[in-house]
Parts: structure tokens; C-alpha cells; sequence
């Protein structure tokens, strides 16, 4: 198996059949042969029918139930254990590939074996391109993304490196960390890394995972010759910090931050200065 495609739900079906019926009509012909690939859905106890809309439209996806939401992390981690690929590819429900996204990507990856993690560009719906390849965070850029300081130029200096605007993203580079709506996976750096950190239920995730490449000294590279459309922007990210109490993204966003900052600290970015 060349290739394991793992595509997480949670109420999000729709989503879902979108994003597989791109991945069928993709182009997996590679030299003299085709990929070999499979789709792994797992669902977080939706409760939205799913199993039954695929087994009718998607017969040959591996289908996996969870018994409760168990999160990001563990939930990609429950499809990753079942997967047999050479390469993993963990792909957000809210995403959808084009012809040449896994051949691109594959052969990228089979030219550079120290690349652990390589994610493509990611376009907004109308075709811009989204933000998709970070520096890391400092301790104060979440912080500036939610309250009114992020309005000063001292701020916009912190956000500005943090979203990598003086990076062409037309350009292949070397990157801190990728966002984790896509990210085509060498099973071999996977197994010596190790899997998504469960203690992470929503966001941090991402870039815990790619730290953890860069501390096995795996390559993380952005990769934009090859595309791929992204329907969702991070609310939790532009919800101000007042709205903590009463935003359950916002609040899981603050917590995820916290756990980041007690298991890491805060890292300066060398390689992408």
C-alpha cells in the first residue's frame, strides 16, 4: 500500500463525501504505475448517519466508529493505527484534492527521505491562498490575535513573522510547522516520532507534531506545486478574549495554548528567519 488517507468526522458528512469524491477522481498514476491507496474514515460519535451514506456511495472506504468524541488527535491517532501505507496523509473532512495533490506529493517525498511531514498549498474557496505554513508562536501571539493589542505595530511585527508574510508562498521551504487541515506523512519518521498527542483535543495538535519532527530531525517543508482547496478558516483564532466564557472554541483554543506552553515553552525560530 502506497498511500493511507485518514479523514476524520464530526458532524461534518457533507464535508466528507465532497472531500472522498475528490480523492476518487484524482490522478494516481505514477511512471509505468498506479498507486495503491486507501481511505480510512473515522467518525467522533456523530451520530449523523454516516456509516450508512458511505457503505451505499463508498463502499471500499474503511470505515471506524469511535463510541465518543475523542478529539483531534486521538481520533486521527485511531485511523493511523489502522492504516498500511507507505505514506500517511491525514486530511481534514473540509478539504478537497486535485488531480496531481497525492502523486505530486508522492513524488516529492520519494526524492526527499528526510522530509517527515510535507504539506501542500492550501487555497481558499475562491482560489487565494490561505495561510497554511507558521513560524512558531511566542508567548504573546495568540495573545495579540484576540485582544486589542494586536492593533499596534509592535504586535503586527510578532503576527507578521508568525504568519511568514515575508515568505513567497509560491516558494518550497524549510518550515516550523504546517496547519493541520493536510499533511502527507512519512510512515517511517511517523514510527520513529511517534503519533498525534492525545492530550491535545483541538488545536496545538499541529504544532506539537511538527515539533516533535523537528526534534527527531525529520525535515517539515511546505510544498506549493502542488494545491489543494481548504473550506475553513480557525475561528477560535479571531474570537477576543472575552468571549472565553462563553465560546467553547475559544476556551478549547486558550486550554490547547496552555498545554503547549507547559509541555514546550516558547521556541525562537531560527530556520525561518
Amino acid at each position: 500500500m502506497d498511500i493511507s488517507i485518514i479523514i476524520l468526522n464530526y458532524k461534518s458528512k457533507g464535508f466528507v463525501m465532497n472531500c472522498i469524491k475528490s480523492i476518487t477522481e484524482a490522478d494516481f498514476e505514477f511512471g509505468d504505475r498506479k498507486l495503491q491507496y486507501e481511505i480510512i474514515v473515522v467518525d467522533n460519535n456523530s451520530d449523523d448517519k454516516i456509516r450508512e451514506i458511505l457503505a451505499w456511495q463508498f463502499p471500499q472506504v474503511v470505515f471506524i466508529q469511535n463510541d465518543v468524541n475523542v478529539g483531534m488527535g486521538a481520533g486521527n491517532n485511531v485511523g493511523i493505527k489502522r492504516a498500511r501505507g507507505k505514506y500517511i496523509v491525514v486530511m481534514n473532512p473540509d478539504t478537497i484534492a486535485f488531480k496531481d495533490t497525492f502523486t505530486g506529493l508522492f513524488k516529492f517525498m520519494e526524492e526527499n527521505k528526510r522530509v517527515g511531514v510535507v504539506g501542500p498549498k492550501q487555497l481558499n474557496p475562491d482560489k487565494s491562498i490561505q495561510n497554511s505554513c507558521y513560524r512558531w508562536p511566542t508567548l504573546m501571539t495568540p495573545i495579540y490575535r484576540r485582544t486589542p493589542l494586536g492593533n499596534f505595530r509592535f504586535a503586527q511585527k510578532d503576527l507578521d513573522s508568525y504568519l511568514m508574510k515575508d515568505f513567497d508562498h509560491n516558494s518550497t521551504k524549510e518550515v516550523d510547522w504546517l496547519l493541520g487541515s493536510f499533511l502527507f506523512i512519512n510512515k517511517k519518521a511517523l514510527d520513529d516520532v511517534g503519533l498525534f498527542d492525545e492530550r491535545f483535543f483541538m488545536y496545538f495538535e499541529d504544532i506539537d507534531f511538527c515539533r516533535r519532527f523537528w526534534q527527531k530531525e525529520w525535515e517539515v517543508v511546505y510544498f506549493p506545486l502542488v494545491s489543494i482547496i481548504h473550506n475553513h478558516t480557525r475561528d477560535s483564532a479571531k474570537t477576543r478574549w472575552y468571549k472565553f466564557f462563553t465560546n467553547k472554541l475559544a476556551r478549547q483554543h486558550t486550554l490547547s495554548w496552555l498545554k503547549y506552553l507547559n509541555k514546550w515553552g516558547i521556541a525562537n525560530s531560527e530556520k525561518n528567519k
